[in-house]
């Protein structure tokens, strides 16, 4: 009976080593699943529009997509400001056309990022299309800067979960914007003053134009600039501002 007592014992410490192992393998296997779904660049789609911080530190940024008119007298503005930090994204068929402009911008000190190679929406274009554009401005931009762009705000700032996922792949960070001067309609000088000094905060991503159409962003900047310096603001680029901070972000549908 004792015997028989004992041979059942080894039975169950078997039955429990393998049930035991059988919970630590699915174990893993949980573990492993949850990693994956941490991990996988398509569980959420964000795009950054802000940092996270306390210090007043904002960061002005310009879109340029055709002409000539406007970008210099902004570019002289920010230089009697003593601003060498802000941020441009160029549309790179733009930058082909005015590349005395693109190395003055990167002579006095801003930050270039890509504004894709042709002007049109992503959206509405295939992958393809989307990652040659991506390419074909990164290429070109590298050749007249010898530097490589890392940020990328695609034309018009149209961009849906898709091209997000396309941008991430070309290693590239996807930057929108937290304050907008709306200086492309041209609203009014007191207008496009009063959308930035009104609405910003430390960490903001300010967007501005340096293409021709903007009339009155050269008149309203200086202004701003000045304001803000005496709310105690200062300048960075899109790439400092973001740096030892935590950047804000929207989920992308």
């Amino acid at each position: 009976m004792n015997f028989i007592w004992v041979w059942n014992s080894k039975k169950i410490k078997q039955y429990l080593i393998i049930v035991i192992a059988a919970f630590f393998t699915s174990g893993i296997l949980y573990v492993e699943r949850s990693q994956i779904a941490v991990f996988s660049p398509s569980a959420e789609a964000t795009a950054i529009y802000k940092a996270e911080t306390n210090e007043k530190k904002i960061a002005l940024t310009f879109n340029i997509s055709w002409g000539e008119e406007k970008a210099l007298p902004i570019l002289d503005i920010l230089k009697e400001k003593g601003i060498n930090n802000a941020t441009f994204f160029l549309s790179a068929s733009w930058a082909e056309r005015h590349p005395d402009i693109v190395e003055r911008i990167w002579k006095d000190g801003h930050e270039i990022g890509n504004h894709g190679y042709r002007y049109e929406n992503y959206p509405q274009w295939d992958d393809d299309k989307i990652r040659k554009d991506i390419r074909r401005a990164h290429q070109t931009l590298f050749e007249l800067t010898n530097k490589t762009p890392k940020l990328l705000r695609p034309p018009n700032g149209n961009f849906d979960k898709r091209v997000l996922g396309i941008s991430e792949a070309e290693k590239y960070t996807l930057i929108h914007w937290s304050v907008d001067s709306k200086d492309y309609s041209n609203p009014g000088v007191e207008q496009i003053i009063s959308n930035v000094v009104n609405n910003v905060s430390g960490g903001d991503i300010v967007l501005f134009h340096a293409s021709d159409r903007v009339k009155q962003t050269h008149k309203a900047l200086p202004v701003v600039i000045d304001q803000l310096k005496n709310k105690g603001y200062s300048f960075v680029t899109v790439t400092e501002l973001l740096a030892n901070t935590d950047a804000k972000s929207k989920e992308i549908k």
